[in-house]
């Protein structure tokens, strides 16, 4: 249970870091709530998944799927350059995590 919390914290990274960059700064208030509520869940849900994952293992996994879940939004829905280069990145980003959780 602690690593399906843990997948799903790591989304909800990458819902706080789009509401983010859409609120401009705090200034519009549903991407700022949308901010706020997921910031907290996601928060909520790595303390729990951390009860019986490593810390540094969850936290690695957690910002991988945050990090690799921006990225993705980036390239497919705002416009961000998606060249093999930074896909590949990505691609090892993804490994690293994999990796992580096999040899936990």
């Amino acid at each position: 249970m602690a690593w399906i919390v843990l997948v799903l914290s790591g989304l909800l990274e990458t819902v706080w870091a789009i509401a983010l960059d859409r609120s401009a700064g705090f200034s519009r208030p549903v991407p700022t709530a949308v901010f706020g509520v997921s910031l907290v869940a996601s928060m909520a849900g790595l303390a729990y998944a951390l009860r019986d994952i490593p810390v540094g293992t969850g936290y690695a996994v957690w910002v991988g799927i945050g990090a690799v879940g921006t990225a993705l939004v980036g390239m497919l829905a705002l416009g961000e350059p998606a060249n093999l280069p930074r896909i590949a990145c990505l691609a090892l980003v993804v490994a690293g995590v994999v990796g992580l959780k096999l040899f936990h």
